[in-house]
């Protein structure tokens, strides 16, 4: 009865075994994933997505490492300028594991480790730079910042692909100052444009009242011409009136003489002309008097 007992206890011992050492063997790797595995504390093999064997005890699971791209915030940091003024600067590094046994073995902690070198290539660029630079030279910045990781961190079997610099922060006495440097540039801008507002508005209505008393003088012209040459139309058919009717030469010299005034009164008339139809007339009636004064 003991000994089936113990051989019992044995077989189901044996089975526990099996089960783990099965279970051990299989290792299954999620897409995206490698696992580093070493056999007696040696490196032996990456094992890729899929299903793969190992052999328990002997060989053991060294890393499970990520092969996405990793994005890692780094805290804000102090950093003087050229012109001594201590900004903060608050990064995002994009980082992506190209070689995990390198990752491995290379680095004890590859996060701590570009941190830190973020850290120090930051201040030896914004050292060459003063504040107004290194506000408005992000794209520069970013570009030496990924150079220097990239070649520092090709070594450990990763590759930096992007450095962003998330904020620049001047202290809040030069962030106070520039606000109102601003505000004055806008103040002066909008004075500006208002300025140039109200002069091209002068222009154009200069230039309307000009073209308004150029036109009024073309209609005053046109109409003086019209009325002068009513008036000398008029004139010259009194005249037809007259002669076609043979009027006596006396009347003939009234109607001139009556005429006279309306050729003064012209607006056109700046010069009397006389005709001598005008001087017969006159003769005329200078003679008609003559005449009457004998008779009386």
């Amino acid at each position: 009865m003991e000994t089936s007992l113990i051989i019992t206890v044995f077989a189901l011992f044996l089975l526990f075994l099996v089960i783990y050492f099965l279970v051990r063997m299989i290792r299954i790797v999620p897409q995206s994933q490698t696992l580093v595995v070493e056999r007696l504390g040696k490196y032996l093999k990456t094992l890729d997505a899929g299903l793969h064997l190992i052999i328990p005890v002997i060989d053991r699971v060294r890393a499970r490492v990520d092969m996405r791209e990793q994005v890692v915030p780094f805290r804000p940091q102090p950093v003087i300028t050229e012109d001594n003024v201590v900004v903060s600067i608050d990064t995002v590094i994009y980082y992506q594991v190209t070689d995990p046994r390198r990752a491995t073995y290379e680095i004890a902690d590859y996060i701590v480790a570009i941190e830190q070198l973020t850290v120090t290539t930051l201040r030896n660029v914004i050292g060459t730079m003063d504040l107004e630079q290194t506000l408005t030279s992000r794209d520069q910045i970013n570009g030496q910042l990924r150079g220097v990781l990239d070649q520092a961190t090709g070594q450990w079997g990763i590759r930096v692909n992007r450095v962003e610099l998330k904020a620049i922060d001047p202290p809040p006495s030069i962030q106070k100052a520039m606000e109102q440097q601003m505000r004055a540039e806008r103040d002066k801008r909008a004075a500006i444009l208002t300025a140039q507002g109200v002069r091209e508005s002068e222009i154009l209505r200069a230039e309307g009242e000009k073209q308004a008393e150029i036109l009024q003088a073309e209609g005053d012209a046109k109409a003086a011409v019209t009325r002068a040459e009513g008036e000398a139309e008029a004139i010259r058919q009194v005249f037809q009136s007259i002669h076609a009717n043979n009027a006596d030469p006396q009347l003939l010299a009234y109607k001139y003489v009556e005429m006279l005034p309306e050729l003064a009164n012209g607006e056109g008339s700046k010069v009397f002309v006389i005709p001598g139809e005008l001087s017969t007339a006159l003769q005329h009636i200078t003679e008609g008097f003559r005449g009457n004064n004998g008779l009386s």
